[in-house]
């Protein structure tokens, strides 16, 4: 018997963390820190910061994927907040990328001060948030 499923990628997973707007810029700047980082390496004066800005940028979404994935609001807030960091720290290395990478470097920025402030509400939301309430009847703990 021969079955016509379609697979399942991560485009059609219909996963809702990639329906986060945090995930969505998060996305199209892991896109743009490539190129910026790769124009970065070119310069003797910023090549070291190169693979720290695209591996912020990749914390970023790494971080709020696995945050999103935990169970207790003390663990997802916890881990957003190393997100947070991440997001901060790319914001330095932007400022500094600024002379070799121009102008961009404001649009990236304006991205990162957004996933800034959506992370500084999410944050205090889940800490006191759980997918499985404590103490119900019938449900050890």
């Amino acid at each position: 018997m021969s079955h016509n499923l379609t697979p399942v990628t991560a485009d059609t997973s219909n996963d809702p963390l990639a329906r986060m707007r945090v995930v969505t810029l998060g996305r199209e700047l892991l896109e743009v820190a490539w190129i910026d980082a790769k124009k970065l390496s070119d310069d003797r004066l910023t090549e070291d910061i190169s693979g720290q800005l695209y591996a912020a940028i990749a914390s970023v979404l790494a971080n709020v994927g696995e945050g999103y994935s935990r169970s207790s609001g003390k663990d997802r807030s916890r881990i957003f907040e190393y997100a947070l960091g991440s997001v901060r720290e790319a914001m330095v290395w932007y400022q500094a990328a600024k002379p070799v990478i121009g102008e961009v470097a404001t649009e990236r920025l304006n991205k990162l001060e957004e996933i800034r402030r959506m992370l500084l509400v999410i944050i205090p939301r889940e800490r006191n948030k759980t997918i499985r309430p404590k103490n119900r009847p019938g449900l050890t703990n």
